[in-house]
């Protein structure tokens, strides 16, 4: 008879700060943004960049946004993902635990907390809250994780769950997660995806030749597709909307949170103040990039992005929620983890 192994579980998150104090957001901010693939410069000059220029104007703005956005548990981010943690693990046997990429609880922390819980532990699974690859937030995810792994020379095998931008299980969590809302009388659903610098998806492509080079290029059948950010943000609005039956007018996409330029276009934040013009006033959005809501999507959607829509003449406008725990997005979590114990290892990085 096989020994059953000693599995555990880690869901990786981004992070936010430890409070909305300016100290605390400005320390944030520094490890966030000198991770050299979310600011891809020389190390100097991102040194200059970040702790003289951007950080010191970014931070006490970045603190009252928080404000806005902030719970009685603290952000809401770390909130969504360890009540999620707490769902999750009332379906599966493995131990399950919470780590950021930035700031609190660490990746260090997750990994010290499954050998406590299980002497002997084996093998942990990652996953990354990550639907699509991108160098500044799934592969940096992996990377830390497997810094961290090798710098503490942990025994366990780590494993890590890949990309699942076009997984049926999680197309049908985040298209019944929209379904209620097109009940209601809209003009237009936008997808709004976190931007990137067009850079990185170069940097990312194996060919070095196929993205953002090659004409249509999220359309040409290519191996860069499974590290391209941009073909699989497409790919999976194009599930959703099939799935949903959203007519190809219905809907569009646009990229938010832009810093500096060369980024995907078309930003959300101008798209907002043209679409009232273009006859669109009533408007659904959805942030697909993100499964937790956060402060891209409850202060720079929920509250900033609607107030530019109305500004601009839109007449009613309404942001639908993150996968965050919902009962089809946990159930996608066990599925996976079920399926890897049970010797199906098709959703592991490989």
């Amino acid at each position: 008879m096989a020994i059953e192994k000693k599995r555990g579980i880690i869901l990786m998150n981004l992070g936010s700060p430890d409070s909305t104090e300016v100290k605390d957001v400005r320390n944030y901010l520094m490890d966030f943004l000198m991770d050299g693939r979310v600011i891809d410069y020389p190390y100097l000059f991102r040194k200059i960049l970040v702790g003289g220029i951007i950080v010191p104007t970014r931070a006490p703005k970045s603190a009252e946004a928080y404000k806005t956005i902030w719970t009685k548990e603290g952000s809401p981010l770390i909130v969504f993902t360890k009540q999620l943690q707490k769902a999750l693990q009332l379906k599966v046997d493995e131990s399950v635990e919470v780590a950021m990429r930035y700031g609190n609880p660490s990746m260090e922390l997750a990994y010290e907390n499954l050998l406590k819980r299980n002497p002997g532990l084996d093998e942990v699974i990652a996953i990354p809250l990550y639907p699509h690859y991108a160098m500044s937030s799934y592969e940096t995810a992996v990377e830390y994780a497997q810094e961290i792994y090798a710098k503490k020379k942990y025994t366990f095998k780590l494993n890590f769950i890949k990309p699942y931008y076009n997984e049926e299980n999680y197309i049908n969590a985040l298209s019944e997660n929209m379904r209620s809302y097109l009940q209601q009388d809209f003009d237009h659903l936008l997808f709004s995806y976190h931007g990137v610098p067009g850079r990185h998806l170069k940097k990312s492509d194996p060919t070095k030749n196929h993205c953002l080079t090659v004409n249509n290029c999220c359309n040409v059948a290519s191996v860069a597709h499974s590290t391209c950010y941009r073909h699989q943000v497409f790919t999976t609005t194009n599930l959703v909307t099939q799935k949903l039956n959203i007519p190809k007018d219905k809907f569009s996409v646009s990229f938010q949170s832009r810093l500096g330029k060369g980024w995907l276009q078309p930003f959300t934040d101008i798209r907002l103040e043209e679409m009232p013009k273009e006859g669109i006033k009533k408007l659904l959005i959805v942030c697909p990039a993100f499964v937790s809501d956060c402060l891209e999507t409850l202060e720079e959607i929920a509250e900033r992005g609607k107030e530019s829509f109305i500004g601009a003449g839109g007449e009613s406008y309404t942001m639908i929620p993150c996968l965050n725990t919902n009962p089809l997005w946990v159930d996608t979590l066990k599925k996976w983890i079920n399926d890897y114990a049970s010797g199906n290892n098709e959703m592991l990085l490989t």
